[in-house]
C-alpha cells in the first residue's frame, strides 16, 4: 500500500499543537492518553482522547491526538474526521495538515491529500499523491526535490521510475489520440508493437514514420533494430548507416551496424564501426565482445584484449561466458592449451554461478 511506504520515509511524530489555555481536565485527559499511547495500549489513549475533544470541543491538540492514535491504529477512515476537525482549528499547523494528508491518501483520496501536504512541505508524500491523482508531470518535480534531499532512498527512486513511466504513457496515448497519422503517430504505436513482438506491424509503421520525416533522428535506428529482430540484416544494415549519416556521434548507432555487419560476416567493417563505438562510449562489455568476435580470426591478439575487458567488466553473467568461451577458442586455433583450459574453467564456474538458486 503506497500510504506505508511513504509512512516509511517520514517517521512522522506529530507535535503538539499550541493553544493559549488547555483546562486542567483536558491537560489531565491528553496525559494519561499520551501515557496509555506510550504503554501500547491504543484503545485506552483513543477513549482517553476523545474524552477530552467532549470535555474540551475547540481544543485542536485533543483532536490532533486523537486522529494520530486512530492513525498508529491503522484506522486511517476513523482518523480523517478528527484530523479534518484539528485542521479547522489549526489551519497554520504543519502537523495537523500532514498527518490528515497521510490519513487521506492512505484511503485513496489523493486529490484531497494534495493541499494539506502542499501546506506541510512534505514532497515525497505530496509526489506520491501526485502520482496517484494522475498528475505524473507534478508527482516528479515534487519527488526530485524530496529525493535531493534523501538520495539514497530507494522508495523515492522507485516512485520517481513510476512517475516518469506514468508520463511516458500519458504522452503516447496524446500522440496515438491526436496526432496517429504524424511521424511522432507512426513511431509511438511501432514501439507499441516491438514491445509486444509484433515484428511486422511494427515494420509497417516506422516505415511510415521514415517516408514522412526521414532525417528526424532516432526512427532510422529503431526501424534497423526491427529489421536485426527479423533478420533482414542488409536492411538493418541501411537504416544504422542512415541513422550515422544523421548522427554521425551516437555509439549506439555505430554498435548496431558493427552487430549487422558482423551478422553478414563483414569482418574488417564490422570491426571499424565497433572501435569506433568504443572510442564514442567506452568500455561498453556488449561492444566489446562484439569486437572480440570480429577480430577473432584476422587479428587474435587484439581481440584477446578486447575480451579480457569484458571479464574484467563483466565477472558474471551470460556475457561473462560467452566470452570465456570466445578466448578459449581463440588460445585453442593458436595452440595455447593451459590458456584455453584456463578459460573453461573460468567458464564452467560463471555457469555454475549462475545456476545457483539465490537465497
Amino acid at each position: 500500500m503506497i500510504i506505508q511506504a511513504i509512512l516509511l520515509l517520514q517517521f512522522l511524530v506529530p507535535a503538539q499543537v499550541a493553544e493559549a489555555q488547555v483546562a486542567p481536565q483536558t491537560a489531565a485527559l491528553l496525559q494519561s492518553g499520551t501515557e496509555a499511547e506510550n504503554r501500547g495500549d491504543l484503545t485506552q489513549a483513543i477513549t482517553d482522547f476523545t474524552k477530552a475533544t467532549e470535555v474540551d470541543p475547540p481544543s485542536a491538540a485533543a483532536f490532533l491526538k486523537l486522529g494520530d492514535a486512530y492513525m498508529q491504529k491503522h484506522d486511517y477512515s476513523a482518523a480523517v474526521p478528527s484530523l479534518k476537525r484539528a485542521a479547522e482549528l489549526a489551519p497554520d499547523s504543519i502537523p495537523v495538515h500532514q498527518l490528515l494528508g497521510y490519513a487521506l491518501l492512505s484511503q485513496g483520496y489523493a486529490s484531497e491529500a494534495i493541499p494539506h501536504f502542499e501546506i506541510a512541505h512534505d514532497s515525497a508524500a505530496l509526489g506520491v499523491a501526485q502520482l496517484q491523482a494522475d498528475r505524473p508531470a507534478e508527482a516528479i518535480v515534487s519527488l526530485k526535490d524530496a529525493l535531493a534531499k534523501n538520495p539514497n532512498d530507494p522508495d523515492l527512486i522507485y516512485y520517481i521510475g513510476r512517475a516518469g513511466a506514468a508520463l511516458a504513457s500519458e504522452s503516447s496515448d496524446r500522440i496515438l489520440t491526436e496526432f496517429p497519422e504524424t511521424a511522432r503517430g507512426h513511431q509511438t504505436l511501432g514501439q507499441n508493437y516491438y514491445a509486444s513482438r509484433m515484428f511486422p506491424e511494427a515494420q509497417k509503421d516506422y516505415e511510415q514514420a521514415v517516408a514522412l520525416r526521414p532525417d528526424l533522428p532516432g526512427l532510422h535506428l529503431e526501424l534497423g533494430e526491427i529489421y536485426a529482430a527479423t533478420a533482414q540484416w542488409t536492411k538493418a544494415e541501411e537504416e544504422f548507416r542512415a541513422e550515422i549519416k544523421l548522427q554521425p556521434g551516437s555509439a549506439e548507432a555505430a554498435y548496431r551496424l558493427g552487430g549487422a555487419l558482423l551478422q553478414q560476416g563483414k569482418m574488417g567493417d564490422a570491426a571499424e564501426e565497433l572501435r569506433r563505438s568504443d572510442t564514442l562510449r567506452p568500455n561498453m562489455p556488449e561492444t566489446l565482445y562484439a569486437l572480440g568476435r570480429a577480430l577473432s580470426v584476422s587479428d587474435p591478439s587484439a581481440a584477446e584484449r578486447a575480451l579480457d575487458q569484458v571479464v574484467t567488466l563483466e565477472t558474471q553473467g551470460p556475457l561473462a561466458a560467452q566470452a570465456y568461451l570466445l578466448l578459449a577458442s581463440i588460445h585453442r586455433r593458436q595452440g595455447k592449451a593451459g590458456a584455453a583450459s584456463h578459460d573453461m574453467q573460468e567458464y564452467r564456474q560463471v555457469q555454475n554461478l549462475a545456476s545457483r538458486p539465490r537465497e
